[in-house]
């Protein structure tokens, strides 16, 4: 069935894992992560590999939360090791995105502007690159961080506050996002 959480995480030498009953706090370079303890599986630390185990009479339950418990723990490895990044286009002539300090000051045609303030643990890069897309200005915003979840929930929230239009394609959108651009309504002749 499920092998994806049957295979051993290799733990690196500049990494600590400690699994309490209640926690499961991963420590690097970059930072610290603590998540609750996923239920049903035990987590077992051999040398530098972390297997995830669980009771063989759960089986359905127990190879969803086996494959569960593997992905968090994989992901604050890598995240307290090398980081996370999402990065957003603002596209349109009109629009526009400045860094100050560690907010984001947005001006997306609204009568005011917004200001849009990190949470702990992320951070923004503002960049304007040479290029357009569909003739329209772009800047590029990148959210980084060390946790995979908040970063990709900040870059929701950014996203939010002006979805792609489908008519033009202005707003802000993912960098891989397939934008499809429909055709406007036609004078009658």
């Amino acid at each position: 069935m499920a092998r994806y959480g049957k295979r051993p995480i290799q733990i690196p030498d500049n990494v600590k894992v400690n699994i309490t009953d209640d926690f499961i706090n991963v420590e690097g370079p970059k930072g610290k992560l603590q998540i609750p303890r996923v239920p049903v599986v035990d987590f077992v630390i051999e040398g530098n590999l972390l297997s995830v185990v669980f009771d063989e009479k759960l089986k359905n339950n127990g190879y969803a939360m086996q494959g569960l418990g593997k992905s968090l723990v994989n992901n604050m490895i890598v995240g307290v090791t090398s980081g996370f990044e999402k990065t957003l286009y603002l596209v349109g002539t009109i629009y526009s995105v400045q860094l100050k300090g560690n907010k984001l000051d947005f001006n997306l045609g609204y009568s005011h502007p917004v200001v849009f303030e990190p949470p702990q643990g992320i951070s923004f890069e503002v960049e304007t690159p040479n290029f357009s897309i569909n003739s329209q200005k772009v800047t590029i915003i990148k959210v980084k961080g060390i946790d995979k979840q908040l970063v990709g929930q900040t870059a929701a929230k950014i996203r939010m506050l002006r979805k792609p239009d489908n008519y033009k394609g202005k707003g802000i959108r993912y960098m891989d996002e397939k934008l499809i651009i429909k055709e406007g309504k036609k004078a009658k002749k």
